[in-house]
């Protein structure tokens, strides 16, 4: 089996949970933070919804600066209903399984990926390292903390990996 074909069906496993995280996202509470230091609510669920399509920039762009001079220009869309951040989620997907469907296994695994921070280098990787760790393991990551923000703001949290304290196995 390709390991294109591999990271997709991983992608696949890892929708899922993150499909259930986000239908219980609480509406009107965008702006929520459990701490000062810490995100809001509606940017941590957009981060969630759009990271699949994050496959983009690493397969197809060489490097990318987080803290590039003048600042990002990128914003993620605003999104008020959860139907909205569905949406983005499901398009996101779309977006990288398309980028996975169209890539080979020998540019994931013979090209190079940088990642800058204000021009100066925060790590290089092959594609595939970076796919795994800035995409697939950072998906787990954030849907993590978005499901303790569904606690703290008394949503129910989804089965993932196995059951929660609200919900047996899928």
């Amino acid at each position: 089996m390709k390991i294109t074909e591999l990271l997709l069906e991983e992608l696949d496993r890892e929708a899922e949970g993150i499909r259930k995280t986000l239908q219980r996202v609480p509406e009107g509470k965008n702006d929520w933070k459990p701490h000062e230091k810490s995100m809001a609510l509606g940017a941590l669920a957009t981060i969630v919804a759009t990271i699949p399509a994050w496959l983009d920039m690493i397969v197809n762009m060489d490097e990318l600066d987080i803290n590039p001079p003048g600042g990002s220009k990128f914003r993620p869309p605003a999104w008020k209903t959860r139907k909205e951040l569905l949406d983005q989620f499901e398009a996101s997907l779309k977006k990288g399984r398309e980028v996975l469907q169209n890539t080979t296994d020998d540019r994931l695994l013979n090209t190079k990926w940088r990642m800058l921070s204000g021009g100066k280098p925060m790590s290089e990787q092959t594609r595939y390292v970076a796919v795994r760790d800035g995409v697939l393991n950072h998906m787990a990551h954030h849907r993590g903390q978005l499901t303790v923000y569904l606690r703290l703001n008394e949503a129910t949290v989804p089965a993932i990996y196995g059951p929660s304290a609200d919900e047996k196995a899928a």
